[in-house]
C-alpha cells in the first residue's frame, strides 16, 4: 500500500461538520442572504432583477445537501425527524422559487428561514441524543445560561449591534441580549460582528453590524441545543427505573 506523502501528515484535517452544525451554518447563510436583500432593497438604485439569483440557487443547493446529511445518519424514522426533513424540503422549494422572483418577493419568502433552520437543528440534535446519547458531544461548560440563550438568538439572526457617540448598543428580540454577553462571547471566539452588514434601524441611518456565530460558536451551540438538563447521576436519554416493591416498602417504613 502506498504511504501518503510525509508533508500531508503535518496538518490536522478538521472533521466534517455534523448534520446539526450544517443546519446552524445554513441558518447563518440564510441570515446573510436576507441582509444582502435588505441592503439591495434600500440602495439608492433599484436592484437588478437577477441580483439575488445566484445566492438563492446556492442556498437551495446547500439546503438539499443538509437533507442528504441528515439521511446519511440513518436515524430511525420518527414523526419529529420526518417533519424536520419536510420543513427543509419546503425551504428548498421556496428558496429555489425565489430565484425567479423580484428581490422584494424573495425577501418575504426567506424571512423565516433562519429560525426554521435553527428549529430543525434543535429537533435533530434532540433526536440524535435520544438514540445515541453515549456518543453525543459534551455540552460546552464554559457558557452560562444567558450566553447559551444569546448564541441561539444570534443563530436565528435576531441580533445586531451599533455604536453612537462612542457607545455600543445591542438590538435583539426577546429575550434581550446584552452587550456584556456579546463581549464575553467574542472573547471566547464564539461570535463576531462584520461591520455594516445589516440594514439601518431607520431610514437614512447607517447600516448596522450583524452579530454572527463563528465556526467555534456553531460547534459550541451544536453541543448544547436539544439537550434537556440531566441529573448528576442520570445519563441523557435514560429514565430511572422504579424501585422494586420490597425496596419501596423498606423506604416507607423508615
Amino acid at each position: 500500500m502506498t504511504e501518503p506523502p510525509a508533508e500531508t501528515l503535518l496538518f490536522d484535517v478538521p472533521p466534517p461538520p455534523t448534520p446539526v452544525e450544517r443546519l446552524l451554518q445554513l441558518a447563518d447563510q440564510y441570515t446573510q442572504h436576507i441582509d444582502a436583500l435588505d441592503l439591495l432593497l434600500r440602495a439608492t438604485d433599484p436592484p437588478a432583477p437577477d441580483a439575488h439569483t445566484a445566492s438563492a440557487q446556492r442556498l437551495a443547493t446547500d439546503t438539499q445537501s443538509a437533507i442528504k446529511a441528515i439521511r446519511g445518519e440513518r436515524l430511525y424514522e420518527s414523526v419529529e425527524l420526518t417533519e424536520t426533513v419536510m420543513r427543509l424540503k419546503q425551504l428548498t422549494f421556496l428558496t429555489s422559487a425565489s430565484a425567479d422572483l423580484s428581490a422584494g418577493a424573495a425577501r418575504e419568502l426567506a424571512a423565516l428561514a433562519p429560525e426554521a433552520a435553527v428549529s430543525c437543528a434543535v429537533t435533530l440534535a434532540a433526536e440524535t441524543r435520544r438514540r445515541r446519547w453515549a456518543t453525543a458531544p459534551d455540552p460546552d461548560d464554559r457558557l452560562s445560561a444567558v450566553q447559551r440563550t444569546a448564541l441561539t438568538e444570534i443563530a436565528c439572526g435576531h441580533v445586531v449591534s451599533s455604536s453612537s457617540l462612542g457607545r455600543e448598543f445591542m438590538r435583539s428580540r426577546e429575550p434581550k441580549a446584552l452587550m456584556s454577553t456579546l463581549r464575553a462571547l467574542e472573547t471566547k471566539g464564539l461570535a463576531e460582528r462584520p461591520p455594516r452588514s445589516a440594514h439601518a434601524a431607520y431610514v437614512g441611518g447607517p447600516p448596522l453590524d450583524r452579530v454572527r456565530l463563528t465556526s467555534a460558536g456553531i460547534t459550541a451551540l451544536a453541543s448544547l441545543i436539544g439537550s434537556p438538563p440531566a441529573g448528576p447521576s442520570t445519563a441523557p436519554g435514560t429514565t430511572p427505573h422504579p424501585l422494586p416493591a420490597t425496596a419501596q416498602a423498606t423506604t416507607r417504613s423508615r
